[in-house]
């Protein structure tokens, strides 16, 4: 089943609402990164909001998601553009810890209580949007919440999930994001708050075979319209030829200090883990290539 993100209305346009499938893109960044259980969790959840947010935005907008608590994890990075285009990375892959008092993997215990979540948007525009938000649980669902309230102002429910197996692979992978529109009734909302209240996990859910569009009615029942739908993947931007520029920008007289005291450049795209290997004799044709320039 590929992955999916579903974006609609429901209640009359009174809630804006989006939900995904995101196990075959969080299991590319398990495969890429090799990551724990635990940190793949955090990663994954990451990337399936920051799939959604993406997905908020226009063509070729991007925005770049930084959570950066007091765990173990480090940092978590999240890239995501319009197109439904991810990629992402954890500072520690490795990070892991015992699991929580419910049996579940304790996301806040890599990810950390304290710190902050910053979200940068590049939209077109002179510059870029920046928000940030305190780090309020470290489970990272509540944590995006209060950013669309705080740093958005659009009171928002944010619910997400990664299942892992015990042999390190994702089974499931999901997400979904309500917004609360100008004008919605205290009715509405009270019907909504019991909804999100009594919703059953997120992968729980997709393991009884439910699509991103039941996932939502389970919130806002039959009263819902979807407009769009998208495949999110992971997606890189780095290539040889993007580091070969890198190298090319170092100037001549860094290049012939790499070329003379290593002989060789190795260059890791932390987003995808690929590592780039540049020779003695290459590192001097792109020398070159500079000098003529």
């Amino acid at each position: 089943m590929k992955d999916e993100i579903v974006r609609g209305t429901a209640w009359n346009g009174g809630i804006r609402v989006f939900a995904a499938r995101t196990t075959k893109l969080v299991s590319e960044l398990q495969r890429r990164h090799d990551t724990m259980p635990t940190a793949t969790a955090a990663l994954g959840r990451t990337a399936t909001v920051g799939a959604m947010m993406g997905y908020m935005l226009k063509g070729n907008e991007r925005l770049t998601v930084q959570v950066k608590g007091d765990g173990p994890i480090g940092q978590i990075v999240v890239d995501a553009n319009g197109t439904g285009e991810v990629r992402g990375y954890v500072d520690h892959p490795h990070a892991h810890v015992p699991s929580n008092s419910e049996g579940k993997l304790d996301v806040a215990g890599v990810v950390g209580t304290s710190g902050h979540i910053y979200v940068t948007k590049d939209l077109g525009l002179r510059e870029p949007y920046r928000g940030s938000v305190p780090i309020i649980s470290g489970e990272l669902a509540e944590d995006f919440t209060l950013y669309f309230a705080d740093s958005e102002q659009t009171p928002s429910a944010v619910g997400l999930g990664v299942l892992v197996d015990t042999d390190g692979s994702v089974i499931h992978a999901g997400g979904f994001i309500v917004q609360i529109m100008p004008g919605l009734s205290e009715e509405r909302l009270i019907q909504l708050e019991r909804a999100i209240g009594s919703i059953p996990h997120v992968t729980a859910l997709l393991d009884q075979g439910e699509t991103p569009e039941t996932l939502l009615q389970f919130l806002v029942g039959d009263d819902l319209t979807i407009h769009d739908q998208i495949e999110p993947v992971f997606r890189c931007k780095c290539s040889r030829e993007r580091v070969e520029g890198t190298l090319v920008s170092l100037g001549t007289d860094e290049l012939r200090n790499l070329i003379d005291e290593d002989g060789h450049a190795e260059v890791h795209c932390h987003f995808c883990n690929e590592k780039y290997q540049f020779s003695k004799d290459e590192l001097e044709q792109i020398h070159n290539r500079t000098l003529g320039q």
